[in-house]
């Protein structure tokens, strides 16, 4: 690892394992075999006190989804919370449907089923660098001509960037209704600094604009969703199109804008130090992810804060998260929301899920098939808009990316 004098004051023994960890991955042949040293060390760092409340949320989820929907929230049910998180942006016909019930078990164990039916490439190449792959998800058989494209960022603290295991129950939902999703891994930290998990992003979505129709996809129609760490990583991208400071591997013609972004428990401020667990993230993120120090890299901070991105450029926004979240607390979402709603010239919408916890769409089979309906209506939406403006502008395929971006 290279000495850095931003980080130096702070040293303490965990940063001495990552810089151990980083040069031992340099060694030739045997290097890449131990990278996953550091990004144990870097999980360690972030889990810290917060092991208790991850695997507590994962409980709940599991195995007392039911109990907890009825204790949480008795007067109004998971698909009604969906519905009118909805209601402002959807016309009210296409709420008025027959909601999925209630799921018994947690969304994962459907993930060897998901795959059989929905996994049609794997490990296809969006870039260079080896862990820049991504899978691809669609129905058996023709898909529609207008297919629209959803490409996929999983979380993980931004130190683990695998799409393993997650997004299954959306990238399903999705499929089934005739779209193309393109679920991703990126460079994560400790051996790989901010930016460099955006910029693998904004490749994967100018990727798909370029070869999209390649699996049956209208590339000129492509959404961004993320949970987690990958729903900071997706808000970031919809509000920093054609931003070349945050896509240096990409030539500048590179279209890294999208038409639409879902944030699913994200996490959207990365300047704000106000309580004890903001304190908490903002030292792991200082230590661990960008690797120097806000109070003298403010500039650095603020570009990557979703939260002090937004403006009138924003393309329609669904904000996800619930109520149960102690990882990253919901207050937080509800302010991104707002600050969105303040700003943007285009549909916002926020769905608050009381009682869930993070990863629900991992662990909890009561909300999430409810959840993934909302998020397949608001991205439906999306879609039908941006037909209707090309439509009516007459922009053909590969238009106007101006247009495009608002």
């Amino acid at each position: 690892m290279e000495p850095h004098a931003d980080v130096e004051p702070r040293s303490g023994p965990v940063d001495y394992l990552m810089a151990v960890s980083e040069s031992l991955a340099t060694v030739p042949v045997i290097g890449k075999r131990l990278t996953p040293f550091g990004t144990l060390v870097a999980a360690g760092l972030w889990v810290g006190g917060r092991a208790p409340g991850i695997a507590s949320a994962a409980v709940k989820g599991m195995f007392m989804p039911r109990r907890g929907a009825c204790d949480e929230q008795p007067s109004k049910r998971t698909d009604q919370v969906c519905a009118d998180a909805l209601r402002d942006i959807v016309p009210a016909a296409r709420l008025d449907i027959e909601w999925p019930t209630p799921g018994r078990l947690p969304p994962v164990l459907s993930h060897q089923r998901n795959r059989r039916r929905y996994l049609y490439r794997v490990s296809v190449s969006y870039g260079d660098s080896p862990e820049q792959v991504l899978d691809v998800w669609r129905r058996p058989g023709p898909l529609p001509m207008s297919a629209p494209v959803l490409v996929f960022v999983p979380g993980g603290g931004w130190v683990h960037g695998r799409r393993a295991l997650q997004g299954d129950a959306l990238l399903s939902h999705l499929a089934e209704r005739g779209w193309l999703c393109l679920s991703i891994d990126y460079r994560v930290s400790p051996r790989n600094r901010w930016p460099r998990h955006l910029n693998d992003v904004k490749t994967a979505v100018a990727w798909a604009r370029a070869n999209a129709d390649t699996f049956g996809g209208d590339s000129d129609f492509v959404a961004v969703a993320g949970a987690s760490a990958g729903g900071h990583l997706a808000a970031l991208v919809g509000l920093t199109a054609g931003d070349c400071s945050l896509q240096a591997d990409l030539p500048p013609e590179a279209d890294t804008s999208v038409d639409a972004v879902v944030g699913i428990y994200g996490r959207y401020d990365w300047e704000d130090r106000s309580t004890a667990e903001r304190r908490r993230f903002m030292d792991f993120i200082e230590r661990v992810v960008v690797r120097k120090r806000q109070d003298r890299h403010r500039e650095l901070f603020r570009a990557a804060s979703p939260i002090a991105r937004t403006g009138p450029h924003a393309p329609p926004f669904l904000v996800v998260h619930g109520t149960a979240d102690t990882i990253i607390p919901v207050a937080q979402a509800a302010a991104f929301a707002d600050r969105l709603r303040a700003t943007s010239q285009a549909a916002v919408g926020y769905l608050e899920l009381p009682g869930a916890h993070h990863g629900f769409d991992v662990s909890d089979g009561a909300r999430t098939p409810a959840a993934v309906t909302a998020i397949g209506i608001f991205l439906g939406e999306a879609h039908r808009s941006y037909r209707l403006g090309r439509k009516k502008s007459g922009t053909g395929k590969h238009g106007d990316q101006t247009a495009r971006r608002r």
